[in-house]
């Protein structure tokens, strides 16, 4: 979702053990007034290292039945840095979904903006399925976990692939629903939307205040209309459309995945191609990759993906040799794209893999973290239960490599990777009846802040707004840039506005647009000072 969401981006080959994508048919139910009453949980928050505090939090496993059963969530808050004159606590989500908001605020929130970290506690927590919360675990060990996942990397390549995919995906969604059958049923994003506002009565907050990147703004728009009444401020950076995502419009679902009518495939490509267009505008002095025009440097990076696909690329580590296959590659660049802060170690990242490709010698790389070594991590076990329960998707498991290849045509590249994203879902069986599928444009007592990217690799511009639109009372605030959400990207602008609305309510005006402080590659040239438009979408037939 979106975000998918890692946060510093990485060189490639540094990521290649990491290669998670982000982002089924259930029955709505109205919002959490009609629910029977439950405990706002009690938490004890205790010191866990460099400032932080960390509690657990208890909350009902079926907000219909708040007396069977209850699951435990983790959290984590820094304390707000000017407690005089502290609001209250400031919620966060950053993204995924299956990503750990616990790890988020650890490892980001001392970056926050200075006015916010003044007035805020900023709290995490890891929602219900994810990281230390209750989580939806599909392998007995990581040794079993990273060999299924390492079969196909994340989309199949060729009818041999294509058909060993499906199998393996058919009998995984098997193995996490047996495995997990208690909570499988109840990880919507509604239900994390219900244990959040719990958790707001917890902290003793009498209104949310929320900042939810790429999936975190699917869970903020899905919080404002159960609970239109029970936010001071939402500010929703990366936003996914929320009816796209979840149900499609009409009977688009039948045919379309998700991430296809979110038009994430046409938000990479113009990423990249962005990309190449600033790398052969800084030069090879700035971008390593960088070989004449745009048109020579997107050259070359074709040149590199044909060799990729008819030879993968062994790169030798401390831990042995590393095969970059065509499909890694895919992925590792799409996740590189995330910041144009990363943009430089992408193109040494590209050019390394391009000398390789020509037959030098097989270089030396850190290696990744081997399995003895690894911890249990069930990110893409708990995106997988997440998408499955929130998104309608076409049905057949032998649907997926003809939309793959019509996804192709509109997006040569990474159209396969996102219409793969959603077949997991294809043969998953579980409904959460606690699930929300709209109405999205709920009067809420207050405004809402979405922000929205130009050139986003993941939720591109276009989803921003349309769902200014769809909400009722929401104000749009772009950056005209590079990047996956803004927050974090180098924008004082855009931090200023987040500020001021976190704040005090206030909000950007009307067609506000900020810039990043820098341009990708360092210093501007006449070329990168040439913004790209906003994308345009062409929805596929």
């Amino acid at each position: 979702m979106l975000r998918m969401i890692d946060r510093p981006v990485r060189a490639l080959v540094a990521a290649l053990a990491m290669c998670v994508v982000a982002l089924a048919l259930a029955v709505p139910i109205p919002a959490l007034a009609a629910a029977p009453a439950t405990t706002v949980p009690a938490l004890t928050w205790t010191d866990c290292q460099g400032g932080f505090q960390c509690a657990t939090a208890a909350v009902p496993l079926d907000y219909a039945r708040p007396r069977d059963g209850t699951i435990s969530l983790a959290l984590i808050r820094l304390p707000a840095a000017d407690p005089a004159h502290r609001i209250g606590s400031l919620f966060t989500n950053p993204g995924g979904p299956g990503a750990s908001g616990v790890a988020f605020v650890r490892a980001d929130a001392a970056a926050f903006p200075a006015a916010i970290r003044a007035r805020f506690d900023i709290v995490g927590f890891d929602p219900r399925g994810v990281g230390d919360s209750t989580p939806v675990r599909c392998f007995d060990s990581v040794a079993g976990q990273q060999a299924f996942f390492a079969q196909f990397g994340q989309f199949p390549v060729g009818a041999e692939q294509e058909a060993a995919y499906r199998q393996a995906y058919l009998q995984l969604d098997r193995q996490c629903v047996q495995r997990n059958a208690a909570i499988v049923a109840h990880v919507s994003t509604a239900n994390v939307a219900r244990d959040m506002d719990l958790l707001r009565q917890a902290v003793g907050d009498p209104r949310l205040s929320y900042l939810g990147l790429s999936y975190g703004t699917y869970l903020g728009a899905t919080y404002a209309n159960l609970f239109p009444n029970r936010f001071r401020a939402l500010v929703l950076d990366g936003v996914v459309d929320p009816i796209d995502y979840s149900t499609g419009r009409g009977d688009d679902a039948r045919e379309l995945p998700a991430f296809l009518r979110l038009g994430s495939d046409v938000g990479t490509s113009q990423t990249l191609a962005s990309f190449l267009e600033q790398c052969a505008a800084a030069g090879p002095s700035r971008c390593a990759f960088a070989a004449g025009s745009a048109a020579d440097t997107a050259a070359r990076l074709d040149t590199l993906l044909r060799r990729v696909q008819r030879q993968p690329i062994v790169v030798q580590t401390a831990q042995g040799p590393q095969v970059i296959t065509y499909a890694l590659l895919v992925v590792s660049v799409w996740q590189s794209l995330y910041a144009s802060s990363g943009w430089a170690a992408l193109a040494s990242t590209l050019e390394l893999l391009f000398q390789l490709s020509s037959g030098a010698a097989p270089a030396a790389t850190p290696a990744p973290a081997g399995v003895a070594d690894a911890v249990y991590q069930n990110a893409r076990e708990a995106l997988l239960a997440s998408n499955c329960e929130d998104t309608v998707n076409p049905r057949s498991p032998l649907a997926y490599p003809a939309i793959a290849r019509e996804a192709a045509e509109r997006s040569t590249l990474f159209g396969p990777l996102w219409a793969y994203t959603s077949a997991p879902c294809a043969g998953w069986a579980v409904r959460d009846a606690g699930r929300y599928d709209g109405p999205w444009n709920r009067d809420t007592a207050y405004p809402i802040l979405l922000i929205g990217t130009t050139t986003d690799p993941t939720t591109p511009y276009h989803d921003a707004v349309s769902t200014s639109r769809e909400l009722t009372n929401a104000r749009l605030l772009t950056l005209d840039g590079w990047g996956h959400t803004a927050f974090l990207q180098g924008s004082a602008c855009i931090d200023r506005a987040e500020s001021a609305y976190l704040i005090s309510g206030t909000l950007p005006d009307g067609g506000t647009t900020c810039l990043p402080d820098a341009p990708p590659f360092g210093a501007p040239t006449p070329a990168t000072l040439q913004r790209p438009a906003a994308p345009s979408f062409t929805p596929m037939p």
